[in-house]
């Protein structure tokens, strides 16, 4: 029989602790994403992973909102997070903090998710909109896209459990 885990041993750092605590040099930047309930997972995801922060851009929609929190539940406030107006200024932003680019798209030249062997260093990952994916002007400025092998019907996954797929792979192969 398994018993569930009490809070307690769960060792999790206070919230108010969270924005000061270790984090991962990883950023996510969410082009144009749509759907509130995808934003505020895109945070719980972030949070669990402890990810360094979330750039939010165009019209993905931007915390406080009763929508992103009921997916976010409080992460909106232990995940660093900016919005920018053009997903290429946040993509300029991030190269100027070090950090290299990858899209996580379906392309031509894709890396498979698994063969990615992130080693530490600073990445932002770009996750595009629900329908169309990455830009095309975000696809111009990566150094590398990255693509979920998939073996069903569908062509892609939905954006919150892409970002959970990807992160969890990452942080396994570190």
């Amino acid at each position: 029989m398994f018993l569930k885990k009490q809070m307690h041993e769960l060792n999790r750092h206070k919230p108010e602790d969270a924005i000061t605590t270790h984090k991962n040099p990883i950023i996510i930047i969410l082009d144009d994403i749509r759907s509130m309930h995808n934003v505020g997972s895109a945070f719980r995801t972030a949070d669990a992973f402890a990810i360094h922060s979330i750039y939010l851009c165009g019209f993905t929609p931007q915390p406080p909102h009763r929508e992103i929190h009921k997916t976010a539940l409080g992460a909106t406030e232990t995940v660093n997070w900016q919005h920018f107006e053009q997903t290429k200024d946040a993509i300029i932003a991030a190269k100027e903090q070090g950090y290299k680019i990858l899209a996580v798209e379906q392309t031509h030249g894709s890396t498979p998710l698994e063969s990615l062997n992130w080693q530490g260093e600073a990445i932002a990952l770009i996750f595009g909109n629900e329908v169309s994916g990455v830009s095309e002007e975000a696809l111009k400025e990566v150094e590398k896209a990255i693509e979920i092998p998939q073996w069903g019907s569908k062509h892609s996954l939905n954006v919150s459990v892409t970002i959970g797929v990807v992160l969890w792979e990452i942080m396994r192969s570190k």
